[in-house]
């Protein structure tokens, strides 16, 4: 065989190796990362596991779950006086007026609709 044929045939033979390694190699190199996402998921869910133990083994004394109650639920026993302090933010907002009602008495529609666009 002639040098070019040689070279020819080593050629394809080494681009049929390469392709033959590259789909593996591809395949390889995206389950590694997707093996990396999964493993860094399973350490935060393991955390979150450990948190809720926790906070399991924290509800399992009745000292802790009358604290609860009497915090969130407000119950208080039997003889108490209840006092709730209602601080400004915790205040409902004023109610705003119907959608088909005018803003501001004395104005026309227009002007309403130019002072939104405006910004004024």
């Amino acid at each position: 065989m002639s040098t070019t044929r040689r070279a020819a045939v080593v050629a394809i033979v080494v681009c049929a190796l390469a392709f033959t390694i590259a789909v593996p190699l591809r395949t390889y190199l995206s389950q590694r990362t997707e093996v990396r996402e999964q493993q860094a998921q399973q350490a935060q869910l393991q955390q979150e596991v450990a948190q809720l133990q926790g906070r399991k083994a924290e509800l399992s004394d009745p000292a802790q779950i009358e604290a609860e109650a009497r915090r969130r639920l407000r119950y208080v026993k039997p003889g108490e006086t209840p006092y709730i302090v209602q601080l400004p933010e915790d205040k409902a907002p004023d109610a705003a007026p119907p959608p088909g009602q005018q803003q501001a008495a004395g104005s026309s529609w227009y002007e309403n609709l130019w002072n939104q666009v405006s910004g004024g």
